[in-house]
């Protein structure tokens, strides 16, 4: 079957992301003995045009439509990004009368509010790699969708039952020759990188483990090596681990960090550090073996937002993982998300002090909290009465601690003034 798949994010937000489970889903078809081709509308400039050729050129049957983002995220100027991506499928639907498929995490998230506005065929929700090749399958034989797990159909009522999730060591990882990046431009991109999947922290605002799961399920390290090691050969040298949390379980980091030491491949790379499993041999390892910096998302610098977020680490922890990246000379970003619940300015202010003493080489603030459907969050959104009844999500929400807005819009316009390194 001819596959044509396609990117449909134009959002950098904080990085350029190349689109990894796009890739990760074209080698899986393509191992499933399909003819896949790719389309990478990041920073394209004439989308209808490169749609037009793209269609042209591999005669899709079906065509994929990858969701990463529904908004951007940010209280203040908020944006909803879902429309250029229906404008996407209509013109793709003039082209071809191939079966349009979304997917991606801003579909998982919403799936059949995401299917509804985007006027796709159907939709995959969760991870695609099994859910997608089995869709393929069924379609080349003229089987009954319906049965697939995680498919989400229009005239459905919201079931909203992901893909089967299976063990990693089953599942492939990214191919770097789909990457669309030109040869120059590959030793300065940061190739995103994912080695584990889920996660049990449960944090009150993350959408997270409704997307993976909460149990951690792991790639074999010599998988790993081996992929990111194609990837050298190729070309690239940076690479972004994009595992929710680097460092846990701690084991299977430090036998990573040392198999990329044995290997000596000359990469530099980055990560996000969850505050409460770091340790100096941990981070003496990530430095030998190319960390060059990390992200620390502490969220705040009070105990008892923190302990309202369900955040499982103390600020002396976020302390001593800040010092340990310091020492080693890993550049350190850090995170802080205020007015969640139970923010006063007294917690506000409390956290503010405690970012300015770990002297961080960068800090991003968010001002309110993007609330999610499932998360404990939501649930005390609509306690508070701050989401209405029937409301989806969709729409951006935001929870902001009541009496905290137009105080803490000043208050952080003021503070960031001397803190160059600071954005939001």
């Amino acid at each position: 079957m001819n596959v044509l798949l396609i990117s449909a994010n134009t959002e950098t937000i904080n990085m350029i992301p190349l689109p990894l489970g796009m890739n990760c889903i074209a080698v899986a078809a393509r191992n499933a003995g399909h003819d896949v081709h790719l389309l990478d509308l990041m920073g394209s400039g004439d989308n209808s045009e490169l749609i037009r050729n793209a269609i042209q050129q591999s005669g899709p049957h079906l065509i994929g439509i990858s969701v990463r983002n529904v908004d951007n995220q940010h209280m203040a100027e908020t944006r909803f990004l879902l429309e250029p991506v229906r404008d996407i499928i209509a013109q793709c639907r003039v082209l071809s009368k191939a079966l349009i498929v979304a997917g991606g995490a801003g579909f998982s998230i919403f799936p059949y509010a995401v299917l509804r506005y985007l006027k796709a065929d159907m939709g995959i929700c969760g991870e695609g790699e099994v859910a997608f090749t089995s869709l393929l399958e069924t379609v080349e034989r003229g089987g009954n969708v319906s049965d697939i797990t995680g498919l989400c159909l229009p005239d459905e009522t919201d079931r909203h039952e992901a893909a089967v999730r299976k063990n990693l060591n089953s599942l492939p990882l990214p191919d770097p020759l789909l990457w669309s990046v030109s040869s120059e431009a590959r030793s300065e991109i940061w190739v995103p990188y994912q080695t584990r999947r889920g996660c049990p922290m449960k944090c009150a605002y993350c959408s997270t483990p409704a997307l993976e799961g909460t149990i951690i399920r792991k790639h074999p390290i010599d998988d790993v090596v081996r992929g990111i090691a194609r990837h050298a050969a190729a070309g690239f040298s940076r690479f972004y681990f994009v595992d929710n949390t680097f460092n846990f379980p701690p084991d299977y980091a430090k036998k990573l960090c040392e198999a990329l030491i044995s290997e000596q491949m000359g990469i530099q790379w980055r990560c996000i550090l969850y505050p409460g499993f770091v340790d100096e041999e941990m981070v003496q390892l990530m430095a030998k073996a190319g960390c060059v910096e990390a992200s620390l998302g502490f969220e705040s610098g009070s105990p008892e937002i923190l302990k309202n977020l369900n955040k499982k680490y103390t600020v002396e922890q976020v302390l001593t993982a800040s010092d340990l990246l310091k020492k080693y000379g890993i550049k350190r970003m850090g995170f802080l998300l205020l007015g969640g619940p139970g923010e006063t300015e007294k917690t506000v202010l409390e956290s503010l002090a405690f970012a300015d003493s770990l002297q961080l080489d960068m800090l991003k603030l968010s001002v309110g909290i993007r609330i999610y459907p499932g998360t404990v969050l939501e649930e005390i959104a609509r306690k508070e009465s701050i989401i209405a009844e029937g409301d989806d999500l969709l729409l951006p929400r935001f929870y902001l601690a009541k009496g905290l807005g137009e105080w803490l819009a000043l208050t952080i316009r003021s503070w960031m003034v001397d803190r160059p390194y600071c954005t939001m």
